[in-house]
């Protein structure tokens, strides 16, 4: 069973978080609220080549150790499968050194934490490739920029599907907002906002890992698995399925 730290609130957990769904990979070091340093990974590698030295990185620019760190944060999807392996790899690697626990937290959400303040849903957008996307949306308030799910599940949609969907006001954000962004305000009007065209951080990543922990709902390293949402095309043609099964509700 995973080891927990009592709680100083005069010392907050030291968190380490890492961010591998997309193609630029980050790592952040954060204690409690305040970011202590980000590092990215080199553009389209993913791999722990690039990502242990930037996780040694924050690490080294906040005087600490592996050893540590209090626990772990890291995206688990939707997004580059071969990303979010590698990501899931590396935390899990780390935390089984330390025994810490982790926060599994789902990329579009951290999308979602960086869009601009408005009092409209969040869509977070991800590029899911053959022209779909990845999207979930979210209701984003508070100094915490907390995202609370919205109306539109995280799932893989076409843009015929979104305009089906979606709001007729609401800020997009992600990637997917320069590939499909024009044609759903074309579909929906005016009211849809095209937010930056970003990818998901480490920062934001740790900031809803840390919320998650403070809920109770870290998990064992061993514990941790990509949610791809869409399945592999091997995959794909073993079960029949492009679309991986709902995860049980908790």
């Amino acid at each position: 069973m995973a080891a927990e730290r009592p709680v100083d609130d005069a010392h907050p957990p030291l968190l380490l978080a890492v961010e591998t769904s997309g193609r630029m990979p980050s790592v952040a070091l954060l204690r409690g609220a305040e970011l202590l340093a980000e590092r990215q990974g080199a553009r389209e590698r993913p791999g722990a080549e690039s990502l242990l030295p930037a996780v040694n990185d924050v690490l080294v620019l906040a005087g600490a150790r592996v050893a540590d760190v209090d626990a772990f944060a890291v995206s688990i999807g939707p997004g580059s499968f071969t990303g979010l392996r590698v990501g899931i790899a590396t935390v899990k690697g780390l935390a089984f050194g330390t025994g810490q626990l982790v926060a599994a937290v789902s990329s579009l959400a951290a999308l979602a934490r960086a869009a601009p303040e408005s009092g409209d849903p969040v869509v977070a957008l991800l590029d899911a490739r053959r022209d779909e996307f990845y999207a979930a949306s979210f209701r984003v308030s508070g100094p915490d920029r907390d995202p609370a799910p919205g109306d539109l599940a995280a799932g893989v949609y076409t843009p015929a599907e979104l305009i089906e969907r979606l709001p007729s006001r609401c800020v997009l954000v992600g990637e997917g907002v320069a590939l499909c962004g024009p044609r759903l305000r074309e579909g929906l009007g005016a009211g849809i906002v095209l937010g930056p065209a970003i990818e998901p951080r480490a920062r934001d990543v740790g900031a809803l890992g840390g919320r998650l922990l403070g809920e109770g709902a870290g998990v064992a390293a061993a514990d941790l698995v990509p949610r791809y949402l869409r399945r592999a095309e091997a995959e794909v043609r073993r079960t029949g399925h492009r679309f991986e099964e709902a995860p049980p509700v908790r």
